[in-house]
């Protein structure tokens, strides 16, 4: 009898150690949450040439903030540059674009080598600016230079964007 308890229990580990389990992934990535804004605004020295973009509600801190700026349009397509970004001027000015962000906003803000209010009315009225909020894992992965390729990672449409007034 201890033979064939033997036995059975030799063929029972024989059988469980050739089992395998096969792990089914989900390719969808179901865990990428961002959101991109698009606001215009205007500078001046009333707001310190800077515009606060409240978020609501607050993103996670381990969130992600992009902006991009409207630089130009050419031929109907949209030359957007990921900030900060710095402009030269033929005299030596430089102008800066930039923002800092916390969970709760993000402040976008102009500086300068020179008096902001000697800049032409085109470099500080109806600035438009890209909000984008993505997981810090995704932002290693993507070539934020090109808001294309952010829009096209995150599957976002242009109609997908949600307009801020200020």
């Amino acid at each position: 009898m201890k033979k064939i308890t033997l036995f059975l229990v030799f063929i029972g580990m024989m059988t469980l150690q050739s089992c395998e389990v096969t792990e089914i992934t989900d390719t969808v990535d179901n865990d990428t949450i961002s959101e991109v804004f698009e606001v215009t605004t205007s500078f001046n020295s009333n707001n310190n040439y800077s515009r606060l973009v409240t978020f609501n509600p607050p993103i996670y801190s381990s969130d992600v903030v992009l902006v991009y700026h409207l630089y130009d349009t050419v031929n109907g397509e949209d030359i957007w540059k990921l900030m900060p970004q710095t402009y030269y001027f033929s005299d030596g000015g430089e102008l800066d674009f930039n923002f800092d962000y916390t969970r709760y906003n993000v402040n976008i803000f102009l500086s300068a080598n020179f008096s902001l209010t000697t800049l032409p009315s085109s470099w500080t009225q109806d600035q438009t600016f890209r909000i984008v909020i993505i997981p810090a894992s995704f932002a290693t992965s993507v070539n934020k230079n090109s808001i294309d390729a952010v829009m096209s990672a995150l599957k976002v449409e242009k109609t997908e964007i949600q307009k801020i007034n200020l």
